[in-house]
Parts: C-alpha cells; structure tokens; sequence
C-alpha cells in the first residue's frame, strides 16, 4: 500500500459532473457514442470532487485544470455556471477550460461571456478530425470561420485547448505559426492510440513538427490503450519522446479523471510516471507535475 502524499501534482487534465443535474448528452443519453477507449458504462455516474480526492488519495493535490465535458450544445452558459459555484464552496478546480464552438456565428460573444469568469483561462472546440483513411483531408482546423473564431482567442487572452489526432497536427502547426499570440495547449499526447511501429513513427514527425512552434505546450495524458493495463514499459516511448521534442518545461503530466479510469487508476497512472521519468532531477520531475501546470495556465498557486 502507497502511503499518503507521495507527491505534490497540480492536475493539468480532469473533469467533474453531477448527472443528476446536468445534461451532458454522452453521459446522459441512452445510446452510447463510439469511444476511443471501447465502453465507458463506468462513468456513466456523477463525479464529484470527493471521488477525485479519493481516486488521487496518495497524492497532494494543490491544484487543477477543469476541462469542458461536452455539456448540453444548446446551453452554452451553463458549464461555466456550475464550475462557478463549485468553486464557492471546495478548493478544486483551481482554472478552467470552456467550450465554445469557434466556427459560431456570434463566437465572440460566447468567447467574451467564458473570459468574464476570473477561472477561465483556455477555451476547447474539438475541431472536425477525419478518420485515419482520409487523413490527407482537411480538417477542421483549416475551416476559415473556425479559423475566425480562433482569431478572437488572442485579444480576450484566452489559450486554446486543442484535441484532435495526430494526422492533423500539422494543421495546428500552421494554426500556431498564423496566430503567434495564442497559446496553443496539445491535450492527450496528440492521441498516439496506435502504437504499431509505423503509426508511432509518424505520430513522432506530427509531434516534432508542432513542437518547433514555441507558444505549442503538451499535456501528456489521455495516453490508455483499450483492454490494455497503463504501464510504465507500455507508456514510456511516449512520455519520454514527448519530454525530448517539447523539452521539460514544455510538458505536464495529468490525469483525465474520470475518463482514464477505464483503463488505469489513478496511482497506475502517476506511479507511472514516476518510474518513467525516474532519472530526472527533481527540479524536472517537480516541473512535469507541478510547476509547469501552475505557470502555463497561469494559476497563481507557486
């Protein structure tokens, strides 16, 4: 058995939901959407800052990042409310990160409205990804009304959240390059889901070209692989490729609670960072999942 605060961590990645409340149509709705990780039944169930707190018991928490969690598309005021009055009444989260559909009409409405809470600090919209078969296909990313909305991120001093596939990273390297005054956060790795010797020598170009681009930060999370145990052997080409392209201050390690509880708990997954990274300075481990989090989302907390 761990003992109690092995580590202090700031949580760059995880979400909270009380489905008793709210709508949030994945989660809600009886037919389940297709998911990276296979069936996600488990989730299916509120998830308070109580079960986080339990989930990472064998670890000081002094701080976290809220992620959108696809809330209700037609109440776009309403994430932000909740994460709001959670925050009068627990420690956790500390920042937030917003939905807003870029490619709206009245985006920059929608994007002032999120930046008039003091904790938001970055804004999400999953940009349209093809499959892997069409990967030569645009997507979203080159969209010229997305790409309008995303215009609007610089002057409200809003980073962006970015999830979408490997096979169009290069798209927000040139996203990046076009618009150097937005901060561009890469979460899950770029989901590297693939580990076939190939895939992950291409998903190694994608990364290393994006990470040329000073203002592009990376969250290594979200990184399971489905009916597979998240280990350090299966997860360290990874982490550590992704260390060598980004460098230590570019990188932060976070949980994606309570998603990546279908595949690893929450000590599999930090214990393994640990063991990856285990010849790091301390100063660089402490960056990795600490420091760097407190500083690229601006939290105040060091």
């Amino acid at each position: 058995m761990l003992e109690t605060a092995v580590r202090q961590i700031i949580d760059a990645h995880h979400h909270f939901w009380d489905l008793d409340k709210n709508y949030h149509p994945w989660l809600c709705d009886s037919k389940p959407i297709a998911f990276r990780y296979g069936s996600y039944e488990a989730i299916r169930k509120n998830y308070s800052q109580a079960d986080y707190l339990n989930d990472a018991r064998h670890f000081q928490v002094q701080g976290s990042v809220y992620v959108e969690t696809e809330w209700d598309s037609s109440d776009h005021e309403g994430e932000m409310k909740y994460v709001d009055a959670l925050r009068q009444t627990q420690r956790l989260p500390t920042v937030a990160v917003a939905h807003v559909r870029l490619d709206d009409a009245d985006v920059k409405k929608k994007l002032e409205y999120q930046q008039s809470f003091s904790f938001v600090r970055s804004v999400r919209h999953k940009p349209r990804a093809n499959i892997r078969a069409n990967e030569t296909q645009p997507g979203g990313m080159m969209d010229s009304q997305w790409r309008q909305g995303f215009s609007a991120l610089g002057a409200l001093g809003l980073r962006f959240d970015l999830q979408t596939p490997w096979w169009h990273v290069h798209e927000a390297t040139q996203l990046a390059k076009t618009f150097p005054n937005v901060p561009i956060i890469i979460n899950h790795a770029g989901l590297p889901s693939n580990r076939e010797e190939q895939a992950i020598k291409s998903w190694k170009k994608a990364m290393k070209a994006v990470s040329a681009v000073d203002q592009v930060t990376v969250k290594i999370s979200g990184i399971g692989l489905p009916a597979h145990k998240w280990t350090a052997e299966s997860n360290s080409q990874v982490v550590l490729s992704l260390i060598e392209m980004f460098g230590v201050n570019r990188c932060m390690f976070a949980s994606n609670f309570p998603v990546d509880s279908l595949c690893a708990s929450f000590d599999d997954i930090f214990i393994g960072f640990e063991t990856i990274v285990k010849d790091f300075s301390e100063v660089e481990k402490d960056a990795l999942f600490r420091t760097n989090a407190n500083r690229i989302y601006d939290m105040g907390l060091l």
